[in-house]
């Protein structure tokens, strides 16, 4: 089935960007989009199998998914990185994603939108008591960082000093757009919000090294998998969507 689509920017007047009511930026010559699940009878079987592989941390072991970083490859290679866009969403915005992460690690950064991307977790940010929902993910983020220190031996590429995810990801900043009342991606915003509040408790570099991974991501590298966590994102410009309401947050 057809999950994805390049759309070519073709002005009608050739003329339009040096126009005074023209857009200060100009628009990309490419976007590329790639849709959500769709439950229809001849799309569900693959997209239900790729959302249960995004959860299992296998996206990239995908055909989908490799068709997809192919294409964006193959755009860029033929317009350059600066005249392309991707963009996705729900499970679309989990392939924009892992697209845009995987064009950044070989330095190629690319401007990716990403609309209700998916989160591999427990929607903890649904939880009304406050107290609960940061007990809840400083538990998290201790387990996972203490599972990691003790995987390190096994999973020996990733404990070497020369591979660092975060830092390799640090200058691509994709943009996300969130509803919070969604429980598939709400979690995005406490996954920034609690990072801020642990850097402030002074647990920044144990909140550094449980952002890196999942216990789903720890397991599939003691495993040869690989072992990233698919909501891995050092920087972000996160719009959160309400009815009637728009807020803009820039979270680092």
């Amino acid at each position: 089935s057809i999950f994805g689509a390049i759309f070519e920017y073709k002005p009608y007047n050739p003329n339009y960007l040096g126009h005074p009511m023209a857009p200060q930026q100009a628009p990309p010559r490419y976007v590329i989009a790639f849709r959500g699940t769709i439950t229809k009878p001849d799309t569900r079987k693959r997209d239900l199998d790729l959302d249960v592989q995004f959860v299992l941390n296998g996206l990239t072991r995908n055909t989908r998914y490799q068709t997809a970083l192919q294409a964006v490859q193959g755009v860029i290679t033929q317009v350059g990185p600066a005249n392309v866009w991707v963009a996705g969403h729900s499970l679309g915005a989990a392939i924009a994603l892992q697209a845009g992460k995987d064009m950044a690690k070989s330095g190629c950064h690319i401007e990716t939108y990403l609309f209700n991307p998916p989160y591999a977790s427990v929607p903890i940010e649904k939880l009304k008591d406050p107290y609960l929902k940061n007990g809840i993910r400083i538990a998290s983020s201790l387990a996972t960082a203490g599972l990691s220190f003790l995987t390190k031996g096994i999973r020996k590429n990733w404990s070497s000093q020369q591979y660092d995810p975060f830092k390799i990801l640090c200058s691509w900043i994709p943009y996300l757009f969130v509803n919070p009342k969604d429980p598939v991606c709400c979690e995005y915003i406490g996954y920034f919000e609690h990072r801020e509040k642990m850097e402030a408790l002074g647990f920044g570099g144990i909140e550094r090294i449980a952002t890196k991974d999942s216990i789903i991501s720890l397991l599939s590298g003691t495993l040869g998998r690989d072992g990233e966590a698919p909501h891995l994102i050092p920087s972000g410009f996160l719009t959160k969507n309400m009815v009637g309401i728009e807020q803009d947050l820039k979270l680092a």
